[in-house]
């Protein structure tokens, strides 16, 4: 991408850029591009400055920093910091009056110390407070209603319209234009690159066209063949009439000088104006909108983004309202509307470029709270190449394909809209749309009890019930079981413990169909390869390798295992649609390679344990002997009568192979398997049991435990960097880059009962020093095993403490792998 991005410059000494939106996100953008040195940047909006008419005109402006995702987290914070140091004529931009999170069940109250180890993890300040600290912090609350909340003084509310304004002017100052009233009829392009846009007023010339246009941005997507994956979303905000408490409170430039209080309880949300209180309300049924008929159905309203008020939907919000204010009851509510926000199947922004046409960029689905963290992210894509903050779960190729339907689309953002105050666990999934994407052993696995969780649209066992009778008899042998609190105990199941253990002595079979496949053929296979990845695949026919893909500033893009079936034909072991973009814009023009998702018309069988070449070796002519079939080999062969490739590559640590065939196959390798496997007491193993193993294995999981963020060697995977071989991308960072100032390391905790689930934090000496990404409970060696993100001059044998849920555990640095450092298990 920086290449990309270097080739522009040298194209066009002061690249055109067309920013079209001119709400907080396409001002903020505008801002931060012309910071940059790019100043020939023209900004459209098709309502009047600044009040467009869009999302930003009505917001109410909250800006909470604390989020389960570390990059959205650091969005709002950068967000934050830069609306804190913006000047308005007008006032204040960014008014810090904190924010306040109230609990009024034990479940709330559970969900708040979780809160509190995130804001730790990302370094926010907070605090979580008893019941009469929060009323004394927000004096119109029922203390007796509340049992507890969550405090982080740094939140606050930004003025949007202020800040958006705010931030045109300095645009302006470098260079910038902002043309209202300029309706964009269509994007122009050659030669599959953008070359403008044009309005009733005439053409815009543009060498970068970015589509901030808010809950338009869809229908200007599909302008350009391009799906844009967000639903617009009304949402109920009213104001009350004057409340005698707040009189006199807040002088008229303040506004506001209560923390913003959330009782997410009863989704709802509160803010002053002046002596007026502001209730947002997400318990309404969802309510898309029709952008067909938009403008029609909102002429009446001041504004396209503000839909009528609907008075019955808002009644339940009134009642809650007056249990947790009772001083409300002498007020009411005197205006109020529905207004429009965008809403994504997963909660999250949808950032990018346009894989088809070069220059049309993407930033959509951004509320004002991460609006210009955003669009920093945005402006260093777009002119350094590379965004320093990892986005990929921004990302807008992230979608599966079957996410990318319409149906898809609306339900799971509608879902998303009813779960943005509800306490979702990190291992619960939708309940509709499911069994989109099931491998050829689903009925199989349905017929053992399998208990499924879901990604990328796919099936996935997490545990067997059939397995039950091997925990107990774990329990019989004296096997310590650690009994979980209500929350870690939440999908899932101890049985996992037993298929661990199982695979450990014996033999199981794992499901490894939903693992991405891709194809990469052609005479320029290899080279495409070789340039992609860090490590030297310029090896024999048979080979396996583990790799990297790095971006141009030496950030892990991916890990990738790589096998080659022949001189031009290469297998990939990928992680997901956004490497099949990347490799994508990577092809050469010359049609030298082929790129094919194979993931769907094939599946695959982990066999792994030390009982995997009993069972395998009879049902295949060839030597899989550990000679016959080395470590980090693969073998094109029949097991039986099914054509299969295996290699032998191992993610758990034991003995045994990944075993491929077509999906028409499929259903009768897992019998053959299944039945061969009778006298060696074959068991199916889930999810849980896997990455359990992986992490005693001291594996790592792309997009939990390493990102674009890290380098090779802060995440302790640069034994698969080969400078040797030739240039990469990412090499040339490599070679320059400092000392990594962090290290992911493995930690063992104490107790034997201690659990995470990950992204607690770390601390010594009660000062956070990191935070974890994933753990798993090890039955190998009886304790929890965490990765975490540690100061690099912390050490094995070094003690830390990891918060979970208000409780310290204590836990030590490991060596690793924690478990089979010699691989004596493998290699066998």
């Amino acid at each position: 991408m920086l290449r990309a991005a270097q080739q522009l410059e040298a194209l066009v000494a002061q690249p055109k850029v067309v920013i079209i939106g001119a709400g907080i996100v396409g001002t903020s953008l505008a801002d931060e591009i012309t910071a940059r040195g790019w100043t020939d940047v023209t900004v459209l909006d098709r309502g009047p400055l600044f009040a467009t008419g869009g999302s930003t005109s009505h917001a109410p402006g909250l800006v909470f920093q604390t989020n389960p995702s570390k990059t959205m987290s650091e969005f709002a914070r950068y967000t934050a910091t830069k609306f804190g140091s913006l000047e308005h004529p007008g006032g204040w931009c960014f008014n810090p009056v904190g924010g306040l999170e109230v609990a009024t069940t034990p479940q709330r109250l559970t969900e708040l110390h979780r809160k509190s180890g995130w804001a730790q993890s990302w370094g926010i300040d907070g605090r979580l407070l008893d019941a009469a600290e929060c009323a004394t912090l927000h004096p119109l609350l029922d203390a007796d209603r509340i049992l507890g909340g969550f405090h982080t003084p740094a939140d606050g509310l930004a003025k949007s319209l202020r800040a958006a304004e705010a931030q045109a002017n300095r645009a302006i100052a470098r260079g910038a234009q902002f043309r209202p009233h300029q309706d964009v009829l269509e994007v122009l392009n050659a030669g599959g690159r953008v070359t403008g846009v044009r309005t009733a007023d005439g053409v815009v010339d543009a060498d970068v066209v970015v589509c901030a246009a808010g809950f338009w941005g869809a229908q200007l997507g599909k302008t350009v063949g391009l799906t844009i994956p967000l639903v617009p979303m009304a949402h109920q905000y009213v104001k009350t009439g004057q409340v005698a408490e707040l009189v006199g409170r807040n002088s008229d430039i303040a506004e506001a000088g209560l923390p913003i209080l959330r009782h997410q309880d009863q989704d709802l949300y509160y803010r002053e104006h002046g002596d007026r209180i502001g209730i947002g309300y997400y318990g309404h049924k969802p309510m898309p909108v029709d952008m067909a008929t938009l403008l029609t159905d909102t002429a009446s309203e001041q504004m396209p983004s503000m839909l009528p008020f609907t008075d019955d939907d808002f009644a339940p919000a009134w009642r809650e309202s007056l249990h947790l204010l009772p001083t409300l009851g002498d007020s009411k509510i005197e205006e109020g509307f529905n207004g429009i926000f965008s809403f994504t199947p997963d909660g999250m922004s949808i950032m990018g470029e346009h894989r088809d046409l070069s220059g049309f960029w993407v930033a959509e689905a951004v509320w004002v709270t991460h609006s210009a963290g955003v669009a920093k992210a945005m402006a260093e894509w777009i002119i350094e190449g590379a965004p320093r903050t990892d986005v990929h779960e921004c990302d807008l190729y992230r979608f599966e394909k079957p996410a990318l339907s319409a149906d898809f689309i609306l339900e799971t953002s509608s879902q998303a809209f009813v779960e943005v105050y509800d306490i979702v666990h990190p291992h619960q999934f939708r309940e509709k749309l499911r069994g989109l994407r099931t491998s050829p052993f689903y009925t199989r696995e349905q017929e053992l009890g399998a208990f499924f969780f879901e990604g990328g649209c796919w099936e996935r066992p997490a545990w067997y019930e059939s397995n039950a009778p091997l925990l107990q008899q774990l329990r019989d042998r004296g096997t310590h079981i650690p009994e979980r609190d209500p929350w870690s105990a939440k999908f899932y199941s101890p049985i996992s413990i037993a298929e661990s253990v199982w695979t450990r002595e014996h033999v199981a079979m794992y499901d490894m169909t939903p693992l991405t496949r891709y194809e990469v053929a052609g005479p320029g296979a290899l080279d495409l390869l070789q340039r992609l990845t860090t490590n030297n695949l310029d090896k024999s026919v048979g080979s396996v390798t583990y790799t990297l893909m790095l971006d141009e500033t030496g950030g892990i893009r991916s890990d990738l295992t790589v096998a080659r079936l022949s001189p031009t034909s290469f297998q990939v072991g990928a992680n997901g649609p956004l490497d099949f973009d990347w490799i994508t814009r990577q092809l050469p023009d010359d049609g030298s390679v082929t790129l094919r998702d194979i993931t769907g018309g094939t599946c695959c069988v982990g066999v792994w344990g030390p009982e995997a070449r009993e069972l395998v070796q009879p049902l295949c002519a060839d030597d899989i002997s550990h000679q016959g079939l080395k470590y980090f080999r693969s073998l094109q062969t029949y097991l039986g009568a099914i054509p299969v490739t295996m290699m032998r590559v191992s993610y758990v640590g034991e003995l045994g192979w990944e075993i491929y065939t077509t999906a028409e196959h499929g259903a009768a390798l897992w019998d053959l398997l299944w039945q061969a496997g009778r006298d060696h007491g074959v068991i199916a193993a889930g999810r849980i049991a896997f990455n359990s193993l992986r992490i005693e294995k001291g594996y790592r999981s792309w997009g939990a435990d390493m990102t674009a963020e890290h380098t090779p060697k802060a995440a302790g995977v640069d034994f698969a960097v080969r400078p040797a071989k030739g240039e990469f991308i990412g090499k040339a960072a490599l070679e320059s880059a400092d000392e990594p100032r962090t290290m992911l390391r493995s930690i063992v905790f104490d107790d034997p009962s201690a659990i995470v689930l990950g992204k607690e934090p770390v601390l010594i000496d009660g000062a956070r020093v990191g935070y974890v990404t994933s753990a798993a409970y090890s039955a190998t060696i009886g304790r929890c095993i965490a990765y975490a993100w540690l100061p690099a001059d912390i050490e094995p044998g070094d003690g830390v403490n990891v918060e979970y849920l208000g409780t310290t555990r204590t836990a030590v640095v490991h060596t690793e792998p924690v478990v089979d450092p010699d691989m004596t298990r493998i290699r066998r």
